[in-house]
């Protein structure tokens, strides 16, 4: 589904990342994890095309990703969800799926509540006034009101309290199982986070040091100092 080849990212005369090669198969879950700055959002970024400044080769679906045309990447089937709660806080949760949704199925909004029951519950009501949880699943909802094929999360747990954590992450495996969308999420919560992926791959210092199951860094305390 993705493949990447010998990718090197900078921003001005900065380079972030180094020789970058990774291939991602269509279906699977898979976690980025490193310490901050080893260039783990940039590496999300550079899949959607959203950095200008981007060496070697990177298709989806066959397709080339464009460096900076993040508007025409997105079309062929990749929803990418920044840091953040990224919600239009003024209008309702139901309008903010819906905005979501233009371009592709309005009604698919029920799908999407069916996955996050909340959002259901809450959807008159304006989506700055949810907790952060709550507008974050608002954020993930109008990602997937995209109908992604390939969906990229930075961050998504960040500043929530764990038993939200836990939520939040269940829900992101409710979308790739229930809707087959392809999953890459970066997180700091790294032990939650490897047991709701099918693998992990490592950054440090804008290269990657690790690629492997998810379960042999679960399970091989030796390998955290990669982290």
């Amino acid at each position: 589904m993705l493949q990447v080849d010998h990718v090197n990212a900078y921003y001005g005369k900065l380079q972030v990342l180094h020789d970058v090669s990774l291939t991602i198969q269509d279906g699977e879950r898979v976690g980025i994890f490193g310490h901050n700055g080893a260039g783990k959002t940039t590496l999300l970024k550079c899949l959607v095309g959203d950095l200008a400044q981007v060496e070697g080769q990177i298709h989806y679906q066959n397709q080339a990703i464009v460096a900076g045309q993040v508007h025409l990447n997105v079309r062929h089937g990749i929803g990418f969800v920044p840091q953040g709660h990224n919600v239009f806080r003024e209008l309702s949760v139901e309008q903010n799926l819906r905005i979501a949704g233009l371009m592709h199925d309005p009604a698919y909004a029920q799908t999407v509540c069916e996955i996050f029951p909340i959002l259901q519950e809450r959807k008159l009501q304006l989506a700055g006034s949810l907790s952060g949880g709550q507008q974050q699943m608002l954020a993930l909802g109008m990602s997937i009101m995209t109908r992604p094929r390939l969906l990229l999360l930075d961050e998504p747990t960040t500043g929530l309290a764990p038993i939200i954590v836990r939520d939040v992450l269940t829900s992101i495996r409710d979308i790739n199982q229930k809707e087959g969308s392809t999953v890459l999420i970066v997180e700091q919560n790294v032990q939650a986070t490897l047991k709701q992926v099918d693998r992990a791959i490592v950054l440090k210092s804008g290269r990657v040091i690790f690629d492997g199951a998810s379960k042999q860094l679960l399970e091989e305390k030796s390998l955290w100092h990669l982290f």
